[in-house]
């Protein structure tokens, strides 16, 4: 006797929620293409995982003036897209939060106002 053992009885593989964070973390930056400030802090992500679903949040800077909505979309797709395809699971809701915005008028200024 071989005793095969059926696909829904040999167990799941659990993937950790901070893997998934770094997965969407990396895919924010791909996203982005380069468009990180270069005083800026890399994006971040944090992860909550029920199942085989996912919802992220991914905290990021951009440089100013730019197409800040369109740069969110972008993040919101590549990382759905990436945490699909690396981790197998479902992403209903990738949060984006801008957390700094940084112009090229004021880099090496200091702090001072712009007139």
């Amino acid at each position: 006797m071989t005793g095969t053992v059926e696909p829904a009885e040999r167990g799941a593989t659990r993937i950790a929620d901070r893997v998934v964070s770094k997965i969407a973390a990396q895919a924010a930056r791909e996203a982005l293409d380069g468009a990180v400030p270069a005083d800026g802090a890399p994006p971040h992500a944090t992860v909550t995982v029920q199942d085989d679903r996912a919802r992220v949040r991914v905290g990021l800077e951009l440089g100013y003036p730019s197409d800040i909505g369109g740069q969110c979309g972008a993040v919101r797709r590549q990382v759905a897209l990436r945490i699909k395809a690396l981790a197998g699971m479902e992403v209903p809701e990738v949060t984006v939060e801008v957390e700094r915005l940084h112009s090229a008028q004021t880099r090496g200024t200091g702090l001072g106002r712009i007139r």
